[in-house]
């Protein structure tokens, strides 16, 4: 199936396709492409560009015909739009595999080949498999450690296991199925940052086993080793954090009562946070948290479907 928005797109080449989306940080994508195309098991790379302006096209165009692909979205669509976007593109595509990541991940060299392994062990049976993220120094990110329930991360003795239960994991290198895409849908693009990872892969969990594989590795090269923190986050980005309480409401509302319990307990937590730990501007940030959760109450964005021959 051809697209005439993908530049350089003739037909699919692997059973897998790395869906990458990216703005305005060209450096951090080339080494990610680097990484894609040294995968011991080779995979197609679509390069979503949510309108960057620093040279990305460029960049992305000297690895034109290397098994990679570029698809330029014409607007900011948040990274939320971006994966919404292009999972439906490369799933249209007809490829069995999606494999989905921010632009500063680097998977290690059989990053991929460790996920199939484990596609392999578990007979298909799966709806979405995770790899383990470590940040630049060797720990494991704190941005990325996936959650086994609604209250509980994975614990360091987890990482022992093969294969690892799990409920809701980051788009830091998941790997799902079309078909799987087919069944529940695509990521909420309206979303367009924040909790768009965790409420995909919740979904899918409701109606698929989902794993951790630890054996699989990314490097997450994101600049702070630390999770979000609003309470001593910058003023200028305090609009930001709007789109976090929306959608954290909406994610886990679909939990019934312990969803809202979680949402009430996360919610207050980060209030005595700001009260205690701000530089400033506590009452503004304490403002978003309640207008987050309010706006969140009435969200009910559309989960949009793709077609496949």
């Amino acid at each position: 199936m051809r697209d005439e928005g993908i530049i350089g797109f003739d037909d699919m080449k692997n059973e897998t396709a790395a869906v990458v989306v990216t703005h305005n940080r060209k450096e951090l994508l080339k080494n990610s492409i680097e990484c894609l195309l040294s995968q011991s098991i080779p995979c197609d790379v679509f390069v979503f560009d949510n309108a960057s302006n620093d040279g990305t096209e460029e960049l992305v165009g000297k690895y034109i015909g290397e098994r990679v692909y570029y698809y330029n979205t014409g607007a900011n669509l948040g990274a939320s739009g971006g994966f919404e976007l292009g999972i439906k593109k490369a799933a249209e595509r007809g490829y069995k595999f999606i494999w989905v990541m921010d632009d500063d991940t680097w998977p290690t060299q059989n990053a991929l080949e460790e996920l199939l392994n484990a596609d392999k062990i578990l007979n298909g049976n799966w709806g979405c498999l995770s790899s383990v993220a470590y940040w630049t120094d060797g720990s494991i990110c704190r941005m990325n450690i996936q959650k086994k329930s609604i209250f509980k991360h994975v614990k360091s003795k987890d990482y022992c296991h093969p294969l690892y239960p799990i409920k809701m994991c980051s788009f830091v290198s998941l790997l799902t199925k079309t078909q799987v895409i087919k069944d529940i849908g695509l990521p909420i693009g309206e979303y367009f940052i924040w909790t768009t990872d965790y409420e995909f892969s919740g979904r899918i969990s409701m109606k698929y086993p989902c794993y951790m594989v630890p054996s699989s590795r990314v490097i997450h090269a994101m600049k702070n080793h630390m999770r979000v923190n609003f309470a001593k986050d910058d003023a200028s980005r305090l609009n930001r954090y709007n789109y976090i309480y929306r959608n954290d409401v909406h994610c886990y509302r679909q939990y019934g009562v312990y969803g809202w319990i979680y949402l009430i307990l996360k919610d207050l937590y980060t209030c005595f946070d700001i009260i205690l730990h701000s530089d400033g501007d506590r009452m503004k940030k304490i403002r978003v948290v309640y207008k987050g959760f309010k706006e969140g109450i009435a969200f009910h964005p559309d989960i949009k479907r793709v077609e496949i021959e």
